[in-house]
């Protein structure tokens, strides 16, 4: 199990890491420390343990019932039996942190960095929690700084670099984006190649809406040299429209296509999202008109699988005025497709109305009602299931890179 997986697991289990960590606690206070308190009595000794064993039982129960206020009071009353217990107040911490209480997790994360008597690595510890308490309540800066002087000790901190590269990427810093993606890959066990060619292809997008073409073109070729991601693809084949490179940007539209067909609607989309000055806008539109001619003319895509490239010449049929076309290669397509997707039902249902089919596309209609989904967004991401008809790259919710997936919406 590599430890990307580790680190996502922990985060999302968080309840049941911290009751096996109460357990870990009860465990050494029983086997440790009573070998060490010789200067109580042992009835006294056997008395604390004996208290501190229910309370740690206790609070386990609360947190497996999901009760965190209740775990907090019990852990309250841990610290207030034993005050040298330093994995007491890690947990506290973490179940303040949990519980919103974010001021109050920070209070004891600092009053451990602050003790004379712990060693170096139960510091390390305090100062990575501070930082995660930093970050949870939203102190960025304070976030930043403190994840830094976690790596100043130790540079091997896996969740600690991959942190850092998240908050880049939120804030879309993308210079140190990169160099913090460039340093999780030295120590991470898995390729970061594709994700860094996503920065590098934000960092050329920012160039190419200040109109830095040639900047752009620096980071797109960086990009390519990591991953030929089609975020990289797409942006390039702007740019190449942009600055009228016809021929080079058909032979890039054409691989996008064959490449990645399911992308076609996709990548209009892309194409279509362009703002300039009203000059540059005209011409980058009748370039790209150009394009959209020759695609719609190419007759090589696999068509039978690629309901996407059957949508995309459709609706460029329909923007042409070829009506006749767009239902001539609609029906030969509903005829032999066992399960034809719903919006291509709908289009299909479109040019039956236009034409004046309309017991057709009554029928067909009727049809497509009884198995529609509703509320459908374009995208959505595999991981963790985000939706939104915007195309993201990143997924907003759980920050992975290139996670996004396509639904037929009508």
């Amino acid at each position: 199990m590599t430890w990307p997986v580790i680190f996502n697991w922990i985060q999302n289990n968080i309840l049941a890491v911290v009751a096996l960590g109460t357990l870990l606690v009860l465990v050494y206070h029983y086997l440790i420390e009573r070998e060490h308190g010789v200067k109580l009595s042992k009835k006294y000794r056997n008395s604390i343990y004996e208290a501190q064993s229910k309370i740690f039982l206790n609070a386990t129960q609360h947190l497996i019932s999901g009760h965190k206020d209740l775990a907090i009071k019990e852990f309250l009353n841990a610290v207030d039996l034993n005050r040298e217990t330093i994995d007491t107040y890690f947990a506290l911490g973490g179940l303040f942190r949990s519980n919103g209480e974010i001021e109050k997790a920070i209070s004891i994360h600092r009053s451990l960095i602050a003790r004379e008597n712990i060693n170096e690595s139960t510091r390390l510890r305090a100062l990575k929690e501070l930082a995660i308490d930093f970050d949870k309540g939203g102190f960025v800066d304070k976030a930043v700084e403190t994840y830094k002087d976690v790596l100043k000790v130790n540079r091997d901190q896996y969740e600690v670099i991959a942190a850092l590269c998240r908050v880049y990427e939120n804030v879309e810093d993308w210079d140190q984006a990169y160099n913090y993606r460039i340093m999780l890959s030295k120590v991470a066990h898995e390729s970061q190649s594709e994700t860094i060619s996503h920065i590098l292809v934000q960092k050329a997008k920012a160039n190419f809406e200040a109109e830095r073409y040639s900047e752009c073109r620096e980071d797109l070729e960086d990009a390519f040299r990591f991953a030929p991601s089609v975020s990289a693809k797409i942006l390039k084949l702007k740019l190449l429209i942009v600055l009228g490179h016809l021929e080079e940007a058909k032979e890039i539209f054409f691989e996008l296509f064959q490449e990645h067909p399911m992308y076609a609607t996709f990548i209009f989309q892309a194409l279509d999202e362009y703002k300039g000055n009203e000059e540059a806008t005209q011409k980058y539109f009748e370039r790209l008109s150009l394009l959209k001619n020759a695609f719609v003319d190419f007759q090589h895509f696999e068509q039978e699988s690629s309901p996407s490239i059957i949508l995309s010449k459709i609706r460029l049929y329909r923007d042409q005025g070829r009506t006749q076309d767009a239902y001539a290669m609609l029906k030969n397509w509903m005829e032999k497709s066992k399960f034809p997707n719903e919006v291509l039902q709908m289009e299909y249902i479109k040019l039956l109305i236009e034409m004046g089919k309309k017991d057709e596309a009554a029928e067909l209609t009727l049809a497509l009602l009884t198995g529609i989904h509703k509320g459908l967004t374009r995208h959505y991401c595999s991981q963790c299931g985000y939706n939104s008809d915007d195309i993201f790259w990143r997924c907003p919710q759980c920050y992975r890179w290139e996670t996004i997936q396509f639904r037929w919406k009508v």
